[in-house]
């Protein structure tokens, strides 16, 4: 395996299982807190039971989630050594600031933890609150740092040196808040529906129905409302990369040829050789209108970009198609739930509802991959926009290849115990919690 290659795919598989660990540890504290308000409020026992698993899961995806974490920061340093040389002292601030979230939100999920009987009531839920906002706050401080990288501002670049340097333009790019509200709705979707679609299964095979269905409601609920945000989000990232990056937008729509009022491809298989399209449907002028709030507004396409500043059309292409379809997917079923809540109560208690979200279980996390692999792919051959390439960036270390299959190695073990531990947890709360009795005693 080339070096090259070898150092680029260790970390974006590195980043490919952090994503993951660190989203669901982002958004399960709000579920947490949500159900100890509810029982601090109504003091039905269902929902501190939910709190308590829900709990064990915060602290298995927190552990799992600084691990990872701190793997990718051993890698910057190892794989990226050229790219850290320049660029640290540019964008470091929100790393360092990250670090002292990280550590808040470790004190207070310790306190929560062990508080229990210890503190007084809602003290003991503000100190889950401070574990929710912390690691939010973290997410959203890294994700300023990859917005950097595609949207370098805070120096001047003159005859190769960064000049001028001011860490706080740098953390405020024009990028970070497109980014980071993308990042957070898509953290808030993918572990929502994850959730919910678990504990459907657990309620379609009627086991603890009770229980499954209290929690169910707590994380559809987070999930569809977030999945009607999106795209929201999806407008404003999509107008601010036609700004700061045509040739990505260029790439996600296999857009060949600036045109006004261009329009918006659904599928397709983009062929770079002829520079065209097969098997794609077109939405007349809607790419024009999503790119600059104008149906006749020009879009640069990929006549314009230089072949050595191209990304690689066809997986930007392929990873935008796949994000934007699954978003659809749980968008709509998130208006079939809203429509259930409002109108049509007894669709609540029919099996298809259920089945629906358990088939959207992974729907939010392959969406959020395919999302990042957007992010990153489409901003190639730059590490830093415009600035630095990524083969400039790369100093591979001797033996990398077998640095890759160890790393593999290890995620793939330790994706497969956190899925253990997770199984392990739910069958320990159907054996534990008495379904019938709560039935009886917490009875709405």
């Amino acid at each position: 395996m080339d070096d090259f290659f070898a150092a680029r795919l260790q970390m974006a598989f590195s980043l490919g299982f952090h994503i993951v660990f660190s989203c669901i540890g982002m958004v399960m504290p709000f579920f947490m807190c949500t159900a100890h308000y509810i029982w601090l409020k109504k003091k039905k026992t269902v929902y501190l039971d939910v709190t308590k698993a829900w709990s064990k899961g915060v602290a298995i995806f927190f552990a799992t989630g600084a691990v990872s974490g701190t793997v990718l920061s051993f890698e910057l340093g190892l794989l990226w050594p050229k790219f850290m040389e320049h660029a640290g002292p540019i964008f470091g601030m929100p790393f360092s600031l990250e670090g002292t979230a990280f550590f808040i939100e470790a004190i207070a999920l310790g306190f929560y933890l062990y508080g229990w009987n210890r503190f007084n009531p809602w003290f003991h839920w503000f100190t889950g609150v401070v574990v929710g906002v912390s690691g939010l706050l973290s997410g959203i401080l890294v994700v300023a740092a990859n917005a950097w990288m595609n949207s370098p501002s805070g120096f001047d670049f003159v005859n190769g040196q960064y000049l001028n340097i001011d860490p706080v333009k740098a953390m405020f790019n024009a990028a970070w808040f497109s980014q980071a509200l993308h990042m957070c709705v898509a953290a808030f979707v993918s572990t929502g529906f994850a959730v919910a679609g678990v504990h459907a299964l657990m309620i379609l095979r009627r086991k603890n129905v009770f229980f499954h269905s209290k929690a169910f409601k707590i994380a559809a609920v987070f999930a569809t409302v977030a999945a009607c945000l999106q795209p929201i989000s999806g407008d404003i990232s999509a107008k601010d990369v036609a700004e700061r990056q045509p040739a990505k937008l260029a790439a996600m729509e296999a857009h060949f040829h600036t045109e006004k009022g261009a329009g918006l491809l659904i599928g397709g298989i983009p062929d770079t050789a002829t520079q065209t399209v097969k098997y794609g449907l077109k939405i007349p002028k809607a790419l024009s209108f999503m790119a600059t709030g104008n149906f006749n507004g020009e879009v640069k396409g990929l006549d314009q970009i230089p072949k050595k500043d191209q990304p690689p059309v066809m997986v930007t292409h392929f990873a935008f198609q796949i994000m934007v379809g699954l978003g659809m997917a749980m968008l709509g079923i998130a208006l079939l739930y809203f429509l259930a809540l409002w109108k049509k109560k007894k669709w609540l208690e029919t099996k298809w509802l259920l089945k629906l979200f358990v088939i959207a279980t992974p729907m939010g996390f392959i969406a959020l991959e395919a999302g990042w692999t957007v992010t990153e792919v489409g901003r190639q051959p730059w590490i830093i926009y415009g600035v630095m390439r990524t083969a400039d960036a790369v100093t591979p270390m001797p033996g990398i290849a077998y640095s890759f299959y160890l790393f593999t190695a290890v995620y793939i073990s330790l994706a497969v115990i956190v899925s253990l531990l997770l199984f392990r947890q739910i069958t320990m709360v159907d054996k534990l919690y008495d379904s019938s009795t709560n039935d009886k005693n917490n009875s709405l």
